[in-house]
């Protein structure tokens, strides 16, 4: 066979190869698997990415909601309705751009809250627990805050004269809330800060003083009167000063609300200062019915910033996930990532794909981890059951391990729930326990960890980013955490 015969006979095997496959012939194509992957196919062969300019900005932080803790959440959201779990899709999981995003600090591996919020509030990496400072920063080094202060998304949109708001179950001054209107070499100074700082509670103050933020939500109270004062809660302050900043507030225009029948009472598009708790709010498992949710706070911050015809920025944190996750307790971890999705749904509902740009992601994921060989519908937060032959879901035999006893689907690598103890002579010892499925779902059950803390560790994993609405496109791939500032800030922006 000659050269020429060669290469016409590898284009008409070339072509036969890349000939389409007609579904219809093929034994799987009446299976739902099948015909759902296909017109998920066809839906993203027509999408057409928004090149319009972002009105409104939507940031969702859940802190310590990595790719993992989101694997359990979205099994526990799917379980709680009845379903399997390993078939649920969490609202924001339906977004059709996602990226993983890189965490860590600048000079950390496993990062903190207070850079990686940074991070997406300035658009470049910062020190570890350090809040919106340069890289020349130094930690708990006042002086070191001269000269390294940078530039704010809220300073930057409030300027353009769009409204700014944010809201956590944490307190208001931690960190991740902070990163939207603070810059300080100590994430920790919250009330208190060497002479020549600002302790984050006045800056957030000063910040509503001046106009930038117009809504702020969260615990944290005993953070704003004047030392020796109480909270509106009957606790004390922490304040080593005499200023009332609740007063200072106040008298800027702003509504004090305590709870969830003040805050649907504040006035829409007047300022809001919504301290709920003492410290960080209710787990969501704990909540009084009186504390409003994170729904419920995220709704009242949109119809607040509505108001502007200018349009808005919000940084909403579902803080307490990673509280839970760091006590070492899934069951609260989870219940509070359904009420973070329950919120990101409802904004969602109230705000227009055509001109609101919603990026849903976490600063950092944790020690977390997910033990097989587990059957379908397995219960997340209990013991992993084997996998049936025949039928779909688990066959209700719990797996066991090397030392004849069943575990739990989740472990995590360290934390309060480790299986070594701490012997009289300093050494540490342990067997682990021969738990039942009711200990397992205990909501006070703290997960099974190897290496002994006292609070469970932030990972260096990798976070998901999902994101519709005007340049949301941009967010695909594997990005740098700083980078989600400049999509944001590119959509604002864009002509």
């Amino acid at each position: 066979m000659n050269r020429v015969a060669r290469i016409l006979l590898a284009g008409v095997s070339a072509a036969s190869m890349t000939l389409p496959v007609v579904s219809q012939e093929l034994p799987q194509a009446q299976s739902a698997w099948y015909t759902d992957a296909d017109a998920k196919l066809q839906a993203m062969i027509d999408m057409q990415p928004n090149t319009g300019t972002a009105k409104n900005v939507i940031l969702f932080v859940a802190d310590g909601q990595g790719v993992g803790s989101n694997y359990a959440i979205r099994l526990f959201a799917g379980q709680l309705e009845g379903k399997l779990g390993e078939e649920h899709v969490l609202p924001y999981e339906e977004y059709p751009y996602t990226a993983l995003i890189k965490t860590y600090n600048i000079n950390a591996q496993t990062p903190d809250s207070a850079p990686t919020a940074g991070a997406m509030n300035t658009g470049v990496k910062q020190v570890f627990n350090t809040i919106n400072l340069s890289e020349s920063a130094v930690h708990e080094d006042c002086a070191s805050e001269d000269g390294n202060k940078l530039t704010l998304f809220s300073e930057i949109v409030a300027d353009a004269g769009k409204s700014v708001g944010v809201v956590s179950t944490a307190r208001i001054t931690h960190a991740t809330g902070a990163a939207v209107y603070a810059k300080t070499a100590n994430r920790n100074w919250e009330a208190e800060a060497p002479e020549g700082c600002t302790d984050i509670a006045t800056q957030l103050v000063d910040m509503m003083e001046a106009g930038t933020i117009d809504i702020a939500l969260g615990g944290g109270a005993r953070n704003f009167p004047a030392m020796g004062a109480q909270t509106p809660f009957g606790g004390d302050s922490s304040r080593k000063d005499e200023t009332d900043l609740i007063a200072r507030a106040e008298a800027a225009g702003a509504e004090l609300v305590t709870d969830l029948a003040s805050l649907e009472a504040a006035p829409a598009g007047s300022p809001v200062l919504g301290l709920f708790t003492n410290s960080d709010m209710n787990y969501e498992h704990d909540r009084p019915e009186t504390e409003p949710s994170l729904a419920d706070m995220t709704a009242a911050a949109i119809k607040n910033l509505q108001g502007n015809e200018g349009g808005f920025y919000l940084m909403v944190e579902g803080g307490r996930v990673d509280h839970a996750l760091h006590g070492g307790n899934a069951h609260r971890a989870l219940m509070d990532g359904v009420a973070f999705a329950n919120a990101v749904a409802l904004a969602d509902e109230m705000t227009n794909d055509e001109d609101t740009l919603i990026i849903v992601t976490a600063d950092h994921e944790h020690a977390i981890a997910f033990n097989g060989y587990c059957g379908r519908g397995t219960p997340i937060t209990g013991l992993c059951m084997g996998i049936a032959k025949g039928q779909v879901e688990h066959n209700g035999e719990p797996e066991l391990a090397a030392d004849g006893k069943p575990y739990s689907v989740i472990t995590f690598a360290n934390g309060a729930g480790s299986v070594l103890t701490e012997q009289a002579d300093g050494s540490y010892f342990g067997t682990r326990a021969n738990l039942t499925q009711e200990e397992a779902m205990d909501p006070d059950f703290l997960q099974q960890a190897a290496i002994p803390m006292g609070s469970e560790t932030h990972s260096g994993e990798d976070v998901a980013a999902w994101a519709k609405g005007p340049w949301a496109h941009l967010l695909t791939g594997t990005q740098e955490q700083n980078y989600i500032f400049h999509v944001m800030n590119h959509a604002v922006s864009a002509e």
